[in-house]
């Protein structure tokens, strides 16, 4: 193990405590990380790969905006101990890093061991994105099912998550086994199913609620057992999805309802919708047209609020530090993960490349290519 020469300057100060010298931290042996254990949830260091390019593979207790200088941990007061991975020639390989902190303990991994390998050592629940992390299109992401194949084996549970509003949890299901990704509809958490979960904790059976959204969000809210109306007299909630048939009446209807009092509840903020014409408005287009008319900001419940991720803990019956969260999005799946403070994996198979990792104000744990590389960590590792 490397390291970086070691500082004579005694015991330093900071504005949240004091923490050792250089010295110390680089001669103490690695310490492993231990299974079931609870993580205190740190923030990830915001490394970036051109300067880890620089960097020796090791170094711990460093400021990874200035090496040359010590960081106390700002969440706990703790030295963060970082392992820096270099950045190897193939995407088939982790290609960042952070600490893991756990009861105090900031783990650092064996010699050798990459990251991911620490991750599926220790998390045994995952929540997993849709478009750009299983398919692509109507083509599906090799090694996709493979991966949901390897997690049964182990009885590991999952969900897949999606923002997508206008699809039911059996209609998402069929299109994924029209690629040969057997999932069944049980395995799936879509926004307008998390939506009615959020709504149903706070109102009673039968409450009158204002829909903006189509099939997808009409179903959840029926099933959740809440009664639907156009009359803006008589709604307490206004929930919106993407309604691609939305007219200026309803919208004017649903303004009347929030300026009423109802309350403002989005299934999702996606203000882009990309499709083989390219990108279409999407739901966040209308948040901002009802947020812009009465002055109300909705409560989102989709990615990256953490509340999506909350419930699909609930739901597996899980804690944030028995899960990971793997997605393509960074402003999505890992922002959502960095807040819910679980475990993030970035796969590049989808929307966001290495560069945008490199100017990430909320990096994720580890990159890869794809899902598959999580899968070959799992028939390794697990």
């Amino acid at each position: 193990m490397s390291a970086m020469a070691p500082s004579t300057s005694k015991r330093s100060k900071s504005r949240l405590g004091s923490y050792p010298p250089r010295d110390e931290l680089v001669n103490k042996p690695p310490i492993k990380a231990r299974r079931n254990q609870r993580t205190l949830g740190c923030s990830p260091c915001p490394v970036q790969v051109p300067q880890m390019l620089e960097m020796p593979p090791w170094s711990l207790g460093a400021n990874p905006r200035n090496p040359r200088d010590h960081q106390s941990c700002p969440s706990f007061r703790l030295v963060h101990y970082c392992r820096r991975q270099r950045v190897p020639q193939k995407l088939g390989v982790p290609v960042f890093g952070v600490c893991i902190p756990i009861d105090y303990t900031l783990v650092q991994m064996d010699d050798g061991e990459s990251l991911l390998s620490a991750l599926v050592k220790t998390r045994r629940a995952y929540l997993v994105d849709l478009d750009g992390v299983i398919y692509t299109g109507s083509r599906p992401i090799p090694g996709a099912g493979q991966f949901f194949e390897e997690l049964r084996q182990r009885k590991l549970p999952f969900l897949l998550i999606t923002n997508n509003s206008t699809r039911t949890g059996r209609q998402v299901s069929a299109h994924l086994k029209g690629m040969d990704v057997l999932i069944e509809p049980e395995d799936i958490l879509t926004s307008p199913e998390a939506t009615a979960i959020y709504l149903r904790r706070d109102w009673p059976i039968g409450t009158s609620v204002m829909v903006i959204g189509e099939e997808g969000l009409v179903r959840a809210m029926v099933g959740a057992g809440l009664h639907l109306t156009t009359d803006p007299a008589l709604a307490k909630v206004v929930v919106c999805g993407l309604d691609r048939r939305l007219t200026y009446e309803r919208l004017v209807r649903a303004c009347t309802a929030i300026r009423h009092g109802a309350a403002f509840v989005a299934t999702n903020p996606d203000l882009a919708l990309p499709t083989e014409q390219g990108f279409l408005p999407g739901n966040g287009a209308t948040l901002a047209y009802l947020e812009a008319a009465t002055g109300v900001k909705p409560t989102v419940i989709g990615k990256p609020s953490p509340v999506m991720l909350e419930i699909a803990m609930a739901r597996l019956g899980v804690e944030q530090h028995e899960t990971v969260m793997i997605g393509d999005g960074l402003q999505t799946d890992i922002l959502a993960g960095v807040r819910a403070s679980v475990a993030t994996i970035l796969v590049l198979s989808g929307v966001a490349t290495i560069a945008d990792v490199s100017h990430a104000a909320n990096p994720p744990d580890v990159v890869i290519g794809s899902i598959d590389i999580v899968r070959q960590a799992l028939i390794e590792h697990v």
